[in-house]
């Protein structure tokens, strides 16, 4: 739970043209996202940001989509939380 002021970051997925995925990631960064992946080949940028800060991303040169991370992490079959 947050107890504090400052929203929950989000987690993103961005579509990114990979003849400039460079160039995109260090603009989404100054954008306000926090980077937890990058995959240039495949050319999708994943990461946290603040809600309100999505909008931001979308007017990166080179980001093609913006969409919420709906990543499901399972715990593995032999875990204690079942």
């Amino acid at each position: 739970m947050n107890t504090s002021s400052q929203p929950e970051p989000v987690g993103v997925i961005l579509a990114v043209d990979p003849d400039r995925f460079a160039d995109v990631v260090e603009a989404a960064r100054r954008a306000g996202l926090t980077v937890t992946g990058e995959q240039p080949i495949l050319g999708t940028l994943s990461g946290t940001i603040a809600e309100d800060r999505i909008l931001a991303l979308t007017e990166v040169a080179g980001v093609v989509a913006v969409d919420r991370d709906r990543t499901i992490h399972l715990p593995p079959p032999d875990s204690p939380i079942q």
